[in-house]
């Protein structure tokens, strides 16, 4: 069976939005991000997000996120592409930083819409076109008004998209109307950020997900889009059900995903380390509700 999603997106359909793994003195573990992004690729994952919202963004430096960038490239190498967070609520902090990821060998951007100084559309839009024109890379836009208080409008995603630079769009708008209306009137690649709607969008022409719980289950949720591309969409909806407890205490148990992710993986014994404040670790009992939803995925 042929799908609508049969064209490659620009950075593949698996996507992990990568934590990034600190030392236990809170340190940029270096060795410990090329351990995890090699197994997370040898486990289905087409590229890596770096330096988003699960990658602690907001408290690494520029000097860390180049590094961070530098270090996985080396670990992957082709394997995989590389979309560096490079998105701040300073336009021309974001152009530097998107510089430095295209120095560093990343092959696209994500840049998330201004925070907290809540811009206007025409100063959105604005905003991003300044990047594009800037960056050589691809952008993907990121739109997550819950953290930044700032939508980034239907309207003004299908203006954008008319850039040949913008060519994606990470979705956690939780607007699936808005998002069907973009994609039906652009060619935007657009992937799921929440991963609960990893297979609705994908079945509706989206182009994949960047997921946070593909940390811990990259295989489980790669199935996902494999068995919906084979055309056995009972299947596919069953794996994405069956994620769906793991999915929940990840991503909407209270805590921040990186908090959730970094918890699991260091109770897996895989790199993580501490998250860095504000946020603070997960109590015991939220991790061993984790790893009760990890292995009933992973064994059931």
């Amino acid at each position: 069976m042929t799908t609508a999603n049969a064209s490659a997106p620009p950075f593949g359909r698996a996507l992990c939005a990568m934590i990034t793994p600190f030392t236990e003195a809170g340190s940029l573990d270096l060795d410990g991000a090329q351990r995890l992004a090699d197994r997370l690729v040898a486990e289905g994952c087409d590229g890596l997000v770096l330096s988003g919202t699960t990658g602690e963004s907001p408290t690494t430096s520029d000097a860390e996120k180049s590094d961070l960038i530098r270090a996985v490239r080396e670990a992957v190498g082709d394997r995989a592409t590389i979309v560096a967070g490079v998105g701040t609520f300073d336009t021309r902090h974001t152009v530097e930083l998107a510089l430095m990821a295209e120095k560093a060998g990343a092959d696209g951007l994500l840049v998330v819409a201004p925070y907290y100084s809540k811009p206007p559309q025409d100063a959105v839009e604005a905003h991003f076109r300044e990047i594009a024109d800037a960056a050589g890379l691809p952008l993907t836009l990121y739109d997550i008004p819950g953290r930044t208080g700032t939508r980034i409008e239907p309207e003004t995603l299908i203006r954008l998209a008319e850039h040949p630079r913008i060519v994606a769009v990470k979705d956690c708008s939780f607007d699936f109307l808005g998002t069907q209306k973009v994609l039906a009137r652009t060619e935007l690649a657009y992937y799921a950020g929440c991963d609960e709607h990893n297979l609705a969008l994908y079945a509706v022409g989206g182009s994949g997900y960047i997921s946070t719980v593909a940390n811990v289950v990259p295989a489980q949720l790669r199935a996902v889009l494999d068995t919906f591309e084979a055309g056995d969409t009972p299947v596919s909806a069953r794996l994405q059900q069956r994620a769906t407890p793991l999915i929940e205490l990840v991503m909407a148990a209270g805590l921040p995903g990186a908090v959730t992710a970094k918890a699991l993986l260091n109770a897996l014994g895989l790199p993580a380390g501490p998250v860095r404040a504000p946020l603070r670790p997960a109590g015991r009992e939220a991790v061993d509700g984790l790893l009760a939803a990890y292995e009933e995925l992973t064994t059931g």
